[in-house]
């Protein structure tokens, strides 16, 4: 055999070798799957949602635990940031923290974004596990799904696994749910193995009158200029909201969407406009179904009461920006809404976004819970 064709046939194997051994240590999850559902009522069978009543929804994300006392590598643009891991300690205390606010405000459905189990920079706990131990009294029932997985990340900040989940709990029924792959930013073969695969996890709460009310949750990724994945995220979004629509079935859709509200983008400082869009994506779902925070909250004389985001930035100094949001369908009223700040500072670099809407359909006078 000639040498030049030996070492093509070589560098051939080798190549196939290590794309074989990335497959291997990545996650490659299915478009569309089931997601176990547990509910583990210790007294009696959780109640079931009906129609006509109230429920109070809050999204947060957690940031994994890791709290406010950090500037992460990834916090600054160039990647600079000193820190790569929060300490056991704060981790612990951050749990804790959450379940306090989550246990004064007591409501009905929590979704949950970037909560860890089995990442090495938060010592491969399931953090969604911990917290339910401390609230399972108000929630026993609960579904959670993977955005982002992998045996082993090469970069130096990381060099070990990575396991992060949306998860919703609930103090209602939840009889099915499933994960739903939205679309991915591009890249090269080998960084698109190693990327989080940004999904939705929908919880299909069943109701008295025979219908289901779906809570959808998600967390998108950063987004660049002139990249198109958050408009083909939202394509997904918007489609799976126009069938519950279409069906008359009722929903709500939270989590973390890393865009801006409107008119957001030219109050902020120009050193930290770089990964938002001038004219936010996120239009597609304002445009078409009532949110919360609403733009007139976000872009009024009160904005800042509605701002949901503190960055691990030194150059911010306080909440500065809406990137975290309840859309809900326009058969449901909003009753009350705020953004929990007063407490919630240091727990994360997101903080909490509550609401108290009423369902649709007339609420049976015998039928149990009263409004909150």
């Amino acid at each position: 055999m000639p040498r030049l064709t030996r070492y093509v046939l070589i560098a051939t194997l080798l190549a196939a070798f290590c794309a074989g051994l990335v497959y291997d240590v990545t996650w490659h999850p299915a478009e569309h799957e089931r997601m176990p559902v547990s509910c583990n009522a210790k007294d009696a069978a959780a109640p079931q949602l009906a129609p006509g009543q109230t429920l109070k929804v809050m999204t947060w994300n957690i940031q994994y635990l890791a709290g406010k006392r950090y500037v992460f590598w990834y916090d600054m643009a160039d990647g600079s940031g000193p820190d790569e891991r929060p300490t056991p300690e704060d981790v612990a205390y951050n749990l804790d923290e959450v379940a306090r606010v989550i246990r004064d405000e007591q409501p009905d459905v929590v979704l949950l974004q970037e909560v860890d189990d089995g990442a090495k920079n938060t010592d491969y706990v399931n953090q969604l596990a911990l917290l339910q131990a401390r609230v399972t009294d108000l929630y026993p029932c609960s579904t959670e799904a993977f955005y982002w997985k992998s045996d082993f990340i090469p970069n130096p900040h990381i060099f070990g696994s990575v396991g992060t989940k949306l998860a919703i709990i609930s103090r209602y029924v939840i009889d099915r749910a499933e994960r739903l792959q939205l679309p991915s930013p591009a890249g090269n073969f080998i960084s698109r193995q190693f990327a989080p695969r940004p999904a939705l996890l929908v919880g299909y709460l069943p109701m008295t009158d025979g219908k289901h009310l779906a809570i959808v949750n998600t967390h998108l990724g950063d987004s660049h200029p002139g990249d198109r994945t958050a408009t083909r995220q939202l394509d997904v979004m918007r489609g799976l909201l126009d069938e519950f629509e279409h069906a008359q079935a009722p929903w709500i859709l939270g989590g973390d969407f890393s865009l801006l509200a409107k008119d957001q983008y030219h109050r902020l400082a120009p050193e930290l406009r770089g990964e938002f869009a001038p004219v936010s994506e996120l239009q597609a779902l304002w445009d078409r179904y009532p949110m919360v925070p609403s733009n007139d909250d976000a872009a009024g004389e009160d904005r800042r009461k509605w701002f949901t985001r503190f960055p691990n930035d030194p150059r911010v100094s306080g909440p500065d920006r809406t990137v975290d949001y309840l859309f809900y369908s326009p058969a449901m009223k909003r009753l009350t809404a705020r953004v929990r700040q007063d407490d919630t500072l240091l727990i994360s670099d997101h903080l909490p976004v509550i609401a108290r809407l009423l369902l649709p359909g007339v609420r049976a006078p015998d039928s149990g819970q009263l409004p909150r």
